[in-house]
C-alpha cells in the first residue's frame, strides 16, 4: 500500500478537507489525513499523511509554523479575517514606531483567546459551527509562543510581516491583539503559511494541479519521516518479535543515538526498515552501564508498530 508524508500546497479557496479529498481521489486511497488546517482564504504549506503515515501526523502537529501576514489596522470583522462580516471601522492614528512596538511586544509567551470562528473544538463541536448557529463560546485563553517577528513593512493601514509561532497559535487572534493594543483593532487580509517545521513553501506540491504520479513520487517514505527524533537499530533476528508487539530489551539493540528518558525513538532493523516508534525508559548513556553490568533490561516501550511479519 502507498504510504508517506506529502508536503502539499493549499491555494486560496479550497478547504483543508478539499485538499485531502483531492489526494484521496488521485491516489485512490481512503487513508489520507493532514496535520493542521488552513483557512480557505489562506494558502501555503500543509503536511499530508497517506496510508500508514496517517499514524504519525500527530507528531507533525507539534512543529512550529512560519507565516507571512498582511493585516489591516482599523478594521474589525467577526472572524478576525477579511472573509468575515465587518463589525467596525476605526481611525488608526498611530506612528510606525508605535506599530512596531505593539507588534514586537508579543514576541515570547502570552495567553491567547482562540477566535470564535475557528476549527478548534468545544464539547465535540467545531467553534465555527457553533458560531454560525449563534452559539458563541468563550474559551479560556491558552498559552502560546511567538518565537519571532521580522520583515515588517508598514504601508498606510496595511502592515506585512513574517512570524514564527508555536503550534496552536492563531495568527488571526495575534493580529487582533495587536490591533487592540493600538486601540484601533486589526484584521488579517492575507495569510501564507511558509513553513511547517523544516518543510517549506518551495518544496510544496499543489495537488490540485499535480498528476497522481507526481503526488506519489513526492511522498516522503516512512523511514525518512520524523527525522528530528533519535533512532535505534535492532538486529534482524528480533524483527518478528517487535512486529508481534514484543518490547525492546538491551540485547536486541545493535546501535543507538543519544536520547533521554521518555523521548520518542524511531526503531529500525539492520536493513534500514522503519519498524516502530517506542518510548525510552532510560537515558541512552545509562545503556552502556547496563551493558557493562550484564543487565539485559527492557529499554524501550513500543508505542506504534509499522511492520508486519
Amino acid at each position: 500500500m502507498i504510504s508517506g508524508i506529502l508536503v502539499a500546497y493549499k491555494p486560496k479557496g479550497p478547504t483543508s478537507h478539499d485538499l485531502v479529498d483531492e489526494v484521496r481521489k488521485k491516489l485512490r486511497i481512503e487513508k489520507v489525513g493532514h496535520a493542521g488546517t488552513l483557512d480557505p482564504f489562506a494558502c501555503g504549506v500543509m503536511v499530508v499523511g497517506v496510508g500508514q503515515a496517517t499514524r504519525i501526523l500527530e507528531y507533525y502537529k507539534d512543529l512550529n509554523k512560519v507565516y507571512w501576514v498582511r493585516m489591516r489596522l482599523g478594521l474589525i470583522t467577526e472572524t478576525f479575517d477579511i472573509t468575515g462580516e465587518v463589525m467596525e471601522e476605526r481611525e488608526c492614528n498611530v506612528t510606525e514606531e508605535q506599530i512596531l512596538e505593539a507588534l514586537f511586544s508579543f514576541v515570547g509567551e502570552y495567553d491567547q483567546v482562540p477566535p470564535a470562528y475557528s476549527a478548534k473544538k468545544y464539547r465535540g463541536e467545531r467553534l465555527y459551527k457553533l458560531a454560525r448557529e449563534g452559539k458563541i463560546v468563550s474559551l479560556p485563553p491558552r498559552r502560546v509562543k511567538v518565537h519571532g517577528i521580522w520583515d515588517v513593512e508598514v504601508q498606510g493601514r496595511d502592515v506585512t510581516f513574517r512570524v514564527e509561532v508555536s503550534p496552536g497559535t492563531y495568527v488571526r487572534s495575534l493580529c487582533m491583539d495587536v490591533g487592540y493594543k493600538l486601540g484601533c483593532g486589526a484584521t488579517v487580509v492575507e495569510l501564507v503559511r511558509e513553513k511547517v517545521g523544516n518543510f517549506s513553501l518551495e518544496e510544496s506540491l499543489n495537488v490540485f494541479e499535480a498528476s497522481p504520479g507526481e503526488i506519489e513520487e513526492r511522498l516522503i517514505p516512512l523511514k525518512l519521516c520524523l527525522e528530528w527524533m533519535p533512532s535505534v537499530e535492532i538486529y534482524n533476528e528480533h524483527v518478528k518479535w517487535v512486529a508481534n508487539g514484543g518490547q525492546i530489551f538491551l540485547n536486541m539493540l545493535k546501535r543507538w543515538e543519544e536520547f533521554k528518558k521518555s523521548d520518542l525513538v524511531r526503531v529500525f532493523n539492520e536493513d534500514g526498515e522503519f519498524l516502530a516508534l517506542a518510548r525510552a525508559e532510560r537515558n541512552s548513556p545509562f545503556l552502556e552501564t547496563l551493558k557493562r553490568q550484564g543487565r539485559n533490561e527492557r529499554v524501550l516501550t513500543l508505542e506504534k508498530v509499522f511492520v508486519t511479519r
